[in-house]
């Protein structure tokens, strides 16, 4: 018996290899992929082996993760409940999907994750792994075990298992599009959270700092004039405006599973493009594609971050947005400074705004009778009705 399990390297899939090894007395093949976290792959793929990995796969996935998931989060403007800007969310059918591949490869349906029972991953695990291996058997250890993460130390020390007990005290998510934070004391909503947490937003400079983003067809291609590509550009900005303390998120979130969950995320490179991406949006479309945008990136945000990703309306969402964004290209300029940003200028081939109509020394006017009947015309509605309801 074969499983194959999506291996992060951290304490819950280090200490599943052991507990399904000797539960099923199976050969655990461990695959780790490489969505942009600053992990030593060679070191994590050592750790699964001192574990009783019976083969390790590591798969660089980082330009697939930024084109096909990555660009259309910044496309789509993604952020749920206006907040978090899908991070782990949109790794997670990408990972999955390649411990599929993997699973076929090596001819087994069994395939495991090291998801708790709490979380919103195992959703998002479990119904990718459906979706693309839809007779697959899903074995999730730390759904099963009753161990908690001091717990699952000491069985590590015990079977000997190679651990960093010093990097135990929280549970850390990484990759290219943001950092995740869970547990110890940020788990109650009333704590400050300890500086001890964040690595990505330690504030090293002080002042501001002005950065220009340009963006083709929805999608940011040149930081200050230098073109890059887009693992590149996010992993830029990530340490550039990181540096200024940039990027922190705090909120309380709804859970899929449930309940509302204290969530702490550094996100520098999607904070940044998706605010200058919606500058951007609002400079090009006329109010109504404003608005009407504005409600299909909620939903398509909704549905990636509750494990839909392969919903049907996900697609038809992201490919309405597509469209769209096909007008969006032209220059944002902003200006950083601690953990606040503010735009400080915008230019767009597309832009409608004229400075001959709306300029208040040279610009058109309309006439006395035009403004009145504009007047008019557009309040007649709600006079009306009011007339009617009040007298």
């Amino acid at each position: 018996m074969k499983i194959i399990l999506a291996y992060s390297g951290g304490l819950d899939t280090t200490v599943s290899i052991r507990w399904l090894r000797e539960s099923f007395n199976a050969d655990v093949i461990t695959v780790s992929v490489n969505v942009g976290q600053e992990d030593d792959f060679k070191k994590l793929e050592e750790r699964a082996y001192a574990a009783g990995s019976a083969k390790h796969y590591t798969i660089d996935a980082r330009e697939e993760f930024a084109k096909n998931y990555i660009a259309y989060d910044i496309k789509m403007n993604g952020l749920y409940e206006d907040v978090y800007p899908l991070s782990t969310a949109l790794a997670r059918p990408l990972i999955a999907e390649k411990t599929v591949e993997i699973a076929r490869k090596e001819n087994t349906t069994y395939i495991a994750h090291g998801s708790t029972s709490k979380g919103n991953d195992q959703v998002r695990f479990d119904l990718a792994i459906k979706a693309t291996m839809p007779n697959a058997t899903i074995i999730t250890p730390a759904r099963v075990w009753k161990m908690t993460r001091e717990d699952e130390v000491e069985y590590a020390k015990e079977k000997k298992i190679p651990i960093k007990i010093e990097s135990t005290k929280y549970s850390i998510d990484e990759n290219l599009w943001g950092r995740s934070i869970e547990g110890d004391i940020i788990s109650d909503p009333s704590k400050e959270v300890p500086e001890d947490a964040f690595e990505w937003t330690k504030k090293e400079k002080n002042g501001k700092t002005k950065i220009s983003i340009e963006f083709d067809n929805g999608v940011p291609t040149r930081i200050n004039g230098e073109k890059m590509n887009l693992v590149d550009l996010i992993r830029f900005l990530n340490s550039e405006i990181g540096k200024y303390g940039f990027g922190r998120l705090e909120h309380l979130e709804n859970r899929i599973v449930g309940f509302k969950s204290r969530e702490i995320y550094e996100a520098p490179a999607a904070l940044l493009l998706i605010k200058a991406h919606k500058d951007l949006e609002k400079t090009i479309y006329t109010p109504l594609e404003y608005r009407f945008k504005k409600n299909i990136d909620q939903e398509w945000s909704d549905l990636v971050y509750e494990g839909l990703w392969y919903e049907p309306l996900r697609e038809t969402l992201q490919n309405v947005g597509n469209e769209m964004n096909k007008w969006i290209s032209g220059e944002v300029k902003m200006e950083i400074e601690g953990n606040g940003v503010t735009i400080v200028s915008r230019d767009s081939p597309y832009s409608p705004y004229s400075d001959k109509i709306a300029s208040y020394n040279k610009g058109w006017y309309p006439s006395e009778e035009m403004a009145k009947g504009f007047i008019e015309i557009w309040g007649m509605h709600s006079l009306l009705a009011r007339k009617m309801r009040y007298g």
